[in-house]
This record gives C-alpha cells, structure tokens and sequence, in this order.
C-alpha cells in the first residue's frame, strides 16, 4: 500500500525539499473549467521555481470525438514535459488553484506516462499562500528535461470497458455531483444522466472542507460504500476525465494502486448515440 508521502507533499514538506540540493521539478497547473487559462493566475504569482503547464494544451489531446479532455499525443507530451523541465527518475511536484483536480490530472498524466516520482501539494497554491512563504511572479527557464514519455503505465478505460466494469465485472464510480449522475441536470455535456451500473459517489465526499484529501482509512471506507472491496476491479470516471483523476489519487491513497481512468468519462459516452444512458438511480 503506498504512502501519502509518495503521492501528495504538504507545504512545510515542498518547502524542505525546494530548499534542499535536490529540489522536485514543480509543476504549476492551475485551470479552471471554461477557462481563463490558469497562465494569468501564475504570472500574477506563484511558488518560486515553478514553470506553468497548460492542461488543456499541454497534458491533454485536443477535444473532439474522445471527449473533452482526451489522452495527449505522447510526443507532443514529451516535448511539453521536456520545456519545462521534468527529468527522468527526478521528483516531480504539481500544484492548482486549491481544488486538486487539474494537479490530480496531472500526476495521473505524468504516471500514465511512465514517471513515478510525482506528488501533488495539497491544498495547492492556496496553501502556500496562508503559511505566508514567498512567492514569485519570474518564471524561470529550465533547462530542457529528458523524460521518455511511456504510455500505458496506469489503466485506462475506454467506452467497452467501462460499460463492462458497470455491468457488474466490477465496480464503476461515476464522481459527479448527484444531481448530474441522476439526470437532473447538465450543464455541460449535451445529454444529462450516467453510464448504466454505475455507481455515484461525488468526489467532495473524499476530501474533507478545506478541500483535501480524507485520511486513507476514511477513504477506504467512503469507497467502500459504492462497493469497492479489495480484489473488486475499480474504475472512475467524471465529465471528462479530470475530477475522475482525483477520485484515481484517492483510490491510490486508500491502497488501489490498480484503479483505472475512464479518460473520456460522459463527454466521450454521449457521443455515441446507440450507448445507453440511465437517468434517476440514486448512488
């Protein structure tokens, strides 16, 4: 079962270990749904040291068919990661805006892609700023990195296999607000309702006010409401495969490590008309 300290970093930790003769390469992610590009948060201040990354540009394919936020081109991918620095087998640091989804997304990204030593801050950038550490408005020009980009180093699921999952070869949690999983309400995606099976557990009951992560026992016992039971294949999906990167981090932290990302999610699904979509279950 793998520690918190290998998949998330608190501030007085980042800090440490920025100040340290090895500090991580850090990642600044901040996004925010429909825009504008986190870009004019990170120039207005950010964590000394960190290079901004684009989410949309950057750490995933463009939209279309495969959904909103599709799997990047690997090597379009390498070459963002390389510009800002990343480096084979040297830690790596992603942070947002507070909410964890766009740096969740980004370590499922850098993981997907074969790099293993990467963590996400929690509480983001507004962590830092509340225990009054210094920040920054330069942003730095790293010397290329030299990461090989290598897919495939997280599961994924596509339409056939998340339909599978629901279905009953395991369990698929749907991580939207209740209201969208039962139809009520869409206010993104053209068709309202969830993937049949599927089980909802929204991601704000894995973390706890302030927005992080809830002890790994206490997820545990959150997954194991929608029927998540150790040997049980798990998989998550969302909108469009970000808030479900953050449901994959938790399920990391709660042990299952084998938890895969339907990347598409419901923005992939509703462009096939013959899928089936079901409307008013409650999860």
């Amino acid at each position: 079962m793998p520690r918190n300290g290998d998949l998330v970093v608190d501030v007085t930790g980042l800090a440490d270990e920025l100040a340290s003769d090895r500090p991580p390469t850090l990642l600044d992610v901040r996004w925010s749904l429909g825009g504008p590009p986190g870009r004019e948060d990170y120039d207005a201040g950010h964590v000394p040291g960190a290079v901004f990354v684009d989410l949309d540009r950057d750490l995933c394919g463009p939209p279309g068919p495969g959904g909103r936020h599709p799997l990047p081109d690997p090597e379009s991918l390498q070459r963002a990661l390389r510009a800002a620095g990343v480096r084979r087998d040297h830690p790596v640091v992603v942070y947002d805006g507070g909410s964890g989804l766009s740096a969740s997304r980004a370590w499922w990204t850098l993981r997907w892609a074969g790099h293993r030593p990467v963590r996400v801050l929690d509480g983001g950038y507004p962590a830092w700023l509340a225990s009054g550490r210094p920040v920054s408005t330069s942003a730095p020009a790293p010397a290329p990195g030299d990461i090989v980009v290598r897919p495939g180093s997280l599961p994924v699921l596509d339409a056939a296999g998340a339909a599978k999952l629901a279905a009953g070869d395991g369990v698929l949690v749907d991580v939207r607000a209740a209201a969208r999983y039962r139809g009520e309400t869409e206010p993104i995606d053209p068709v309202a309702g969830h993937i049949p099976g599927a089980v909802n557990l929204p991601i704000t009951e894995q973390l706890d006010p302030d927005g992080r992560f809830l002890a790994a026992d206490r997820l545990r016992s959150r997954f194991a409401l929608a029927g998540v039971e150790p040997g049980v294949p798990v998989g998550a999906y969302c909108g469009s495969g970000v808030t479900a990167a953050q449901a994959v981090l938790a399920l990391h932290l709660a042990g299952r490590t084998d938890a895969a990302l339907y990347v598409g999610s419901w923005s992939e699904w509703v462009t096939d008309t013959t899928r089936p979509v079901a409307r008013a279950e409650r999860g």
